[in-house]
């Protein structure tokens, strides 16, 4: 999953929330780098890519995007799911997407001196542009895929997921809906899990 449904199944828990927003960025014992709260997120947003990873209804939707995108299939379902997360936000939560972004924001900046290095600078870029709000708009959408597009290794062409998306808008919100359901079961009891863990990694 990508930044936003990270964010959200964090479950306003705000320190979970900075270790689960970060988890692509953090190398090593995180036990001996992080407090206790934020080695939770960090592991529970593992825990998210991993069920995700391997859902049936995930790999489907993969298997769509494969003949036009082939290896990026992965990270343009994340993107996805991102956007209908975004665009039927209201469903999931009672407040307003923009008001989440903004204490997403807040939250990262007041706890800026403990965030990885390599992590500050798309920060700077996802506050600066609003990202987790603009998962939801066509226009943000569309500079997401561009700008990945720009620093893959190989061809892409993440620049036409979105006319691809909406092309097969209700086919991928169906998708969406049916796994999200499922992932934020599994995440709430996966959080419970980790937060009642004897203290071992």
């Amino acid at each position: 999953m990508n930044f936003l449904a990270h964010a959200y199944l964090s479950f306003d828990q705000p320190k979970v929330l900075i270790g689960n927003f970060i988890g692509d960025f953090v190398r090593g014992k995180i036990d001996e780098q992080f407090e206790r709260e934020i080695v939770t997120g960090i592991m529970l947003h593992r825990e998210i890519d991993s069920f995700t990873d391997k859902h049936k209804l995930v790999k489907e939707a993969q298997e769509i995007l494969k003949p036009e995108f082939s290896r990026y299939s992965s990270v343009i379902t994340d993107m996805y799911f991102d956007y209908f997360l975004a665009l039927h936000w209201s469903k999931y939560s009672a407040i307003p997407l923009e008001d989440f972004s903004r204490s997403v924001y807040d939250l990262l900046e007041a706890n800026s001196s403990i965030l990885p290095q390599k992590f500050l600078l798309p920060f700077k870029y996802m506050k600066k542009e609003n990202w987790l709000t603009a998962y939801g708009t066509k226009t943000g959408i569309q500079r997401s895929f561009t700008g990945l597009s720009y620093r893959t290794s190989f061809d892409s062409k993440m620049e036409l997921a979105p006319q691809f998306l909406e092309e097969n808008h209700a086919v991928f919100e169906s998708y969406f809906e049916y796994f999200f359901s499922e992932l934020i079961d599994f995440s709430k009891n996966k959080l419970k899990q980790l937060q009642n863990r004897d203290g071992k990694l």
